[in-house]
């Protein structure tokens, strides 16, 4: 095997490992700061990935508006709130049990589905040479918009639940102000209840 041959594979795979270990941090990582700069370094990396299979419409699209507008809207709101991590621990001890077992579950639809009797038969992915009016943007949508329409769908729905569910999360209720008066107690006082003199005998150096 050439150099040639050999260089799309090592950037592959350093691309793969730099995803997986960006990942890994930001669910390890105790600083929340921390964990949206492992975040985007994770988008540049699955941009890498898209770029060597020839989808640079996907690619730059997860730098320009990920990494370019939605990663800056989170680092600036990460840095401007002032979390509480005990309260954010008790939290994660809580829903621990849950996460597992999302996890397991995932772990094994993955493994379902990306098992030989599942990937037999598929498309190899090679490197071939397009026509000068080929667009791979018009190739996705086709394919996005009728093959996998129902997925696209099912897909942006879980991502209305999971924003309602951290939203859910998140709430704390409302908080009751500490000085309140109440509107009757207002409308009912009199002049005599607003100001009260108090006489004191002067102290004598």
């Amino acid at each position: 095997m050439t150099i040639t041959e050999l260089f799309p594979q090592v950037v592959f795979f350093g691309f793969a490992l730099a995803l997986v270990f960006s990942a890994l941090m930001v669910v390890v990582s105790r600083n929340s700061v921390r964990s949206a700069l492992f975040l985007v370094l994770a988008f540049f990396a699955s941009a890498g990935l898209w770029l060597l299979l020839e989808v640079e419409f996907l690619g730059l699209v997860l730098i320009l508006v990920y990494v370019g507008a939605v990663m800056t809207l989170f680092l600036f709101v990460v840095m401007t709130l002032n979390t509480d991590k005990e309260v954010t621990q008790e939290g994660f001890v809580r829903y621990l049990p849950y996460g597992l077992v999302i996890v397991f579950l995932l772990v094994a639809l993955m493994i379902y589905v990306l098992s030989p009797a599942h990937l037999h038969g598929l498309p190899q992915v090679v490197s071939s040479m397009h026509p000068a009016n080929y667009s791979n943007t018009q190739a996705l949508g086709d394919v996005l918009y009728t093959t996998y329409a129902y997925s696209f769908e099912l897909a942006g729905t879980l991502l209305l639940v999971a924003i309602v569910a951290a939203i859910t999360l998140t709430f704390r209720g409302h908080h009751r102000m500490q000085k309140s008066t109440a509107p009757d107690s207002i409308k009912n006082l009199r002049r005599e209840d607003r100001i009260q003199v108090v006489k004191m005998k002067a102290e004598k150096k």
